[in-house]
């Protein structure tokens, strides 16, 4: 089953995507936010290119476990998002996507150049596979 990652920021969302099995995310793309509207029109096109089954959606809780401004501010782009697509959406913790994929991006880059925009798609794609490895147990394989 295909999924689809989202790292909801206030300049940019970072999209991923899993493969068809739901075995391993990737980076997809980067939405600028233009505006609730606009922001889902294009999630929901995404979605609809690689037919995904459901959406994981990083929440920033605080570091102390609190829900703060930002997760609100995700929590009502999530809301919006509901109502306009049918594609389950689940909330996962994002405390340590963005450093864990500005770590990989910096390792893997052959610039010395920083780009937030890759950042936040990795982001994405970071918090996506965390999912895809904690669920893996709960997808029979159609094998057995």
């Amino acid at each position: 089953m295909r999924s689809m990652g989202l790292d909801v920021g206030d300049k940019r969302i970072g999209v991923a995507v899993s493969d068809p099995l739901g075995i391993l995310a990737s980076p997809n793309t980067i939405i600028e936010r233009k505006g609730d509207s606009e922001d889902v029109a294009a999630i929901t096109k995404i979605a609809v290119q690689y037919a995904v089954k459901q959406i994981i959606i990083g929440l920033p809780i605080s570091l102390d476990g609190s829900i703060g401004e930002q997760a609100e501010k995700v929590h009502a782009f999530a809301n919006h998002l509901v109502s306009h697509i049918d594609i389950p959406i689940e909330f996962r913790d994002e405390r340590m996507t963005t450093v864990s994929a500005q770590r990989l991006m910096r390792e893997g880059r052959n610039n010395k150049g920083k780009n937030p925009k890759a950042d936040d798609a990795a982001a994405a794609a970071v918090l996506l596979q965390a999912y895809l490895d904690e669920t893996a147990g709960d997808i029979p394989n159609p094998n057995y």
